[in-house]
């Protein structure tokens, strides 16, 4: 009876220190009401309960307090970007949003998605499996590093401007797009080192969902804005 106690004592613990998370946000399968966005990570947190899964009347401070309760993403971080987002809100409250709000191009949605099709070929807010393999046939290795989340960037952007006679990828579409690659890299990898695991990046990116089945667990350590900058910075130096 000791021995079984103890075991079943060592399963609880180590089910606590795998986190909170996989047990209080169990992954569901958005329904086809409720309303998702262009962005994998914010469809994410919705799935999973770390925003309201209808992905309705989602608030600033929603989107920035779930962000950092998922993945440690500081506020510094999100906050800015969320504001950004509100800026599309169609719920009458500008500092609430549909997550289907973000599909409005021009206010954080832009061409050469990394999983989506752009605005001039209609649904711009659909992960599609052929923009997404075009992207991730350059990680052929376990982990992604700077250099190849560059390339891999740097030839969707180059794809989509050969494909879309309406391509628009100015200063501000850049820095979006590398600060995605970037926020991808700094969640999923080691700080600004980079090497997110290329298993937890296709999952994120492929199915929506957080990769706790995989190994992924909340960094221990905030995300700030300026790991992100930093990383972004190594981005357009190695393109």
């Amino acid at each position: 009876m000791h021995i079984r106690a103890l075991l079943a004592f060592s399963a609880v613990v180590t089910a606590a220190s795998a986190g909170f998370v996989w047990d209080d946000h169990p992954w569901q399968r958005p329904t086809p009401e409720d309303r998702r966005s262009p962005c994998p990570l914010l469809n994410s947190l919705a799935n999973h309960g770390f925003l309201a899964r209808d992905g309705r009347d989602i608030s600033i401070d929603d989107i920035v307090n779930g962000i950092e309760e998922a993945v440690n993403l500081s506020p510094n971080s999100s906050r800015p970007v969320a504001e950004l987002a509100a800026t599309a809100s169609t719920t009458g409250n500008p500092k609430t949003l549909n997550l289907d709000d973000l599909n409005t191009h021009g206010v954080i949605e832009h061409d050469a998605s990394l999983s989506r099709e752009d605005t001039y070929f209609g649904d711009n807010h659909s992960f599609n499996p052929k923009i997404y393999h075009s992207f991730s046939k350059f990680f052929t290795e376990p982990v992604i590093s700077i250099e190849t989340a560059a390339a891999a960037r740097s030839s969707r952007i180059s794809c989509a401007r050969a494909a879309n006679p309406d391509f628009e990828f100015g200063a501000d579409q850049d820095r979006v797009s590398r600060l995605e690659t970037a926020l991808y890299l700094a969640v999923f990898g080691k700080g600004t080192e980079g090497n997110a695991r290329t298993k937890w990046v296709d999952v994120l990116f492929r199915e929506e969902r957080l990769p706790y089945r995989e190994g992924f667990r909340r960094p221990a350590e905030a995300i700030s804005n300026d790991d992100i900058v930093e990383l972004a910075d190594k981005i357009a130096a190695a393109s």
